[in-house]
């Protein structure tokens, strides 16, 4: 219970603090409302589809790429920078406050930002026709295991290689945007020619997109997805696994400071 109330009192002071400043969260907002709409009239334009069908493919492939993305690893990134900076983790060292109740904290609140996108985009989709055709189970099970990836990533560029808040932008610009073209969050991977669907196989990105597309939009089952569902559970598991230890080691050289 100690644990439990100390990272909802964490995740309440990073959600209080994001909707007091409020740019963020309409940032996070804006962007991927603009992704869907733009992909989704491309879509019933150039591939001659229905707008319910165009928004129902393009729904996946903005929640994972242009929302999830950017709120959940961007801001992960960011509230850890911002941390540090505002000496919040000095005051860490000195209070009761335990640091994996922290750590869980920043990883509920990015969760709950994440979730939130997700209804976002999906009752937009909704107002153009399109609906979840698959298993709603499953589809949440490919969106929370996206969030952890994401969200550990997250931990561990935050930790390792961003040291001023000035460093988050080209930080996840140099690493992101490649990632999420050769994903298929921006252009349908079937346009890809074979040698980067080969190279594309190795983004955890594009196993997030194929798998929400294929559950949301062509209503398939675990069977047809296991390759991209297995990828994306080992790549989240990893990814959690070395944020928390990126998360330690950072812990351990502030109290050097």
């Amino acid at each position: 219970m100690k644990y439990w109330r100390e990272t909802i009192a964490v995740t309440k002071r990073i959600l209080i603090e994001l909707l007091r400043r409020r740019r963020s969260l309409i940032f996070w907002s804006i962007f991927p409302i603009s992704v869907l709409t733009l992909s989704g009239f491309i879509l019933a334009e150039r591939a001659e589809l229905p707008l319910a069908d165009a928004f129902s493919y393009a729904a996946p492939s903005t929640l994972v790429g242009a929302a999830l993305f950017f709120s959940c690893l961007g801001g992960t990134v960011s509230t850890v920078v911002a941390e540090r900076e505002q000496q919040t983790l000095k005051r860490l060292f000195i209070s009761p406050l335990s640091g994996i109740s922290y750590f869980l904290g920043i990883f509920l609140a990015h969760s709950c930002i994440g979730i939130g996108q997700a209804l976002l985009i999906y009752a937009i989709a909704a107002f153009w026709g399109a609906t979840f055709k698959g298993s709603v189970l499953l589809g949440l099970s490919i969106i929370f295991l996206s969030i952890a990836a994401y969200v550990g990533l997250g931990f561990i560029l935050g930790t390792q290689l961003a040291r001023r808040i000035e460093d988050v932008n080209s930080l996840v610009a140099a690493f992101g945007v490649p990632l999420l073209i050769l994903g298929g969050a921006f252009l349908p991977t079937a346009l890809f020619p074979k040698t980067l669907l080969n190279i594309a196989r190795f983004n955890p990105i594009y196993h997030m997109n194929e798998a929400l597309v294929a559950v949301s939009s062509q209503q398939a089952t675990l069977d047809k997805i296991n390759s991209h569902f297995n990828f994306l559970l080992l790549f989240a598991v990893v990814m959690v696994i070395f944020g928390w230890l990126s998360y330690q080691r950072m812990l351990v050289m502030e109290r050097r400071l």
